[in-house]
């Protein structure tokens, strides 16, 4: 007989740790996983089309190939293992960026990648000493070199001092990019030496500030949550928010930040790029059954509608309740107007006394009588 609790706690552990992934790399995961799917039912396997490929990516300029790369792998094991290692990874960096700073520097991270491994390929292919030509058509596809990249900059933000290799031995935070590299490469072989190098430097390059001028101030990452194109998209429960007061102004990782020099007008246009996009606003909710504005009963102040010639000592105009105002207060707020014979008399009943209740509710009616 089949444990029903067991597998009913599995599956909701499942989706509760699915439902606990950022939006992000969500989305990631299930794009690698849709496009493997459609290759493995049509059958499509040219991934010299869309790996990264030097002579073409350099020669015939197809700058597509650096983000298509990404999402293709070659094995049901190869997309698994990406996959699992990039969950935890960059869920915590999400969370430290904000969903949109996390893109965009995925987005640096896939075109840093090609562009150092195209530069190491051509350095290798052309030196004087020993030629390496081969290295033009070597063909490379999966997430793995962003994840390594990932992991430099995950490393030197944790204050951990050693980091563990698969739960065998530990190695010192600094070396460990680099023992993963060497291990891999001596236990798959056929994986892509140079992605995997190419995606450590990267890293690196992120993380001592290389990236500097392609980055965006806080403020602007904030102004582009706010835009009116992203409003059901940071609604959604994974959507990680930063902002100048949260995850931004708490990470360590350098952001852009123009010199004193060209400050203004760099500063200016920025202000000029915000003032161009929409930004959300939110309307206060109005209930259909009660339009309008509520007054607090026995203050001077409060929501009451402005008029000339009362100001407060802020500036701000404030008006003044009215005599018939103060007296409908007055009336509302007195429960002790009202004798027990009145109530009775209004409910029709004499039987027996009713009880004054000071949690009643009781409405105005025109002719001035409460009812209950």
């Amino acid at each position: 007989m089949r444990n029903v609790v067991t597998e009913a706690s599995l599956s909701t552990q499942a989706s509760q740790w699915w439902a606990a992934v950022p939006s992000v790399t969500a989305s990631i995961v299930f794009l690698c996983s849709a496009v493997y799917a459609v290759s493995l039912v049509f059958g499509y396997d040219a991934f010299d089309q869309v790996c990264i490929l030097p002579y073409k990516l350099v020669e015939h300029f197809q700058v597509y190939r650096p983000y298509s790369s990404v999402v293709f792998h070659g094995s049901i094991l190869h997309l698994v293992f990406n996959m699992l290692a990039l969950v935890p990874i960059g869920s915590g960096l999400e969370r430290l960026l904000g969903s949109v700073r996390y893109l965009h520097v995925l987005f640096l991270l896939m075109t840093s990648n090609a562009l150092i491994q195209v530069a190491i390929v051509y350095i290798a292919a052309y030196n004087p000493i020993h030629r390496y030509p081969d290295l033009l058509m070597e063909c490379s596809i999966g997430f793995s070199g962003v994840i390594f990249a990932m992991i430099v900059i995950e490393t030197s933000l944790s204050t951990a001092q050693t980091r563990s290799i698969f739960g065998f031995f530990t190695v010192n935070a600094k070396w460990y990019p680099w023992v993963l590299l060497v291990l891999f490469q001596l236990l798959m072989p056929r994986v892509s030496l140079l992605g995997h190098l190419s995606g450590i430097l990267s890293g690196f390059a992120y993380t001592y500030g290389l990236f500097h001028w392609l980055l965006l101030s806080p403020e602007n990452y904030s102004a582009i949550e706010g835009s009116h194109i992203l409003t059901r998209v940071v609604r959604r429960t994974g959507f990680i928010v930063g902002g100048s007061s949260g995850a931004y102004a708490s990470l360590s990782l350098p952001f852009f930040s123009p010199p004193s020099s060209a400050g203004p007008a760099i500063g200016r246009a920025m202000n000029r790029l915000r003032s161009w996009m929409p930004q959300a606003r939110s309307q206060p909710q109005v209930d259909e059954k009660f339009p309008g504005r509520g007054h607090v009963l026995g203050s001077s102040t409060g929501t009451l509608p402005p008029t000339r010639g009362a100001t407060s000592k802020a500036g701000n105009q404030r008006a003044k309740p009215t005599e018939a105002q103060s007296d409908l207060q007055t009336s509302l707020l007195d429960e002790s107007h009202l004798s027990i014979a009145q109530e009775q008399s209004i409910l029709g009943t004499t039987s027996s006394p009713i009880r004054q209740d000071k949690c009643q509710v009781h409405t105005m009616t025109a002719n001035g009588h409460e009812l209950i």
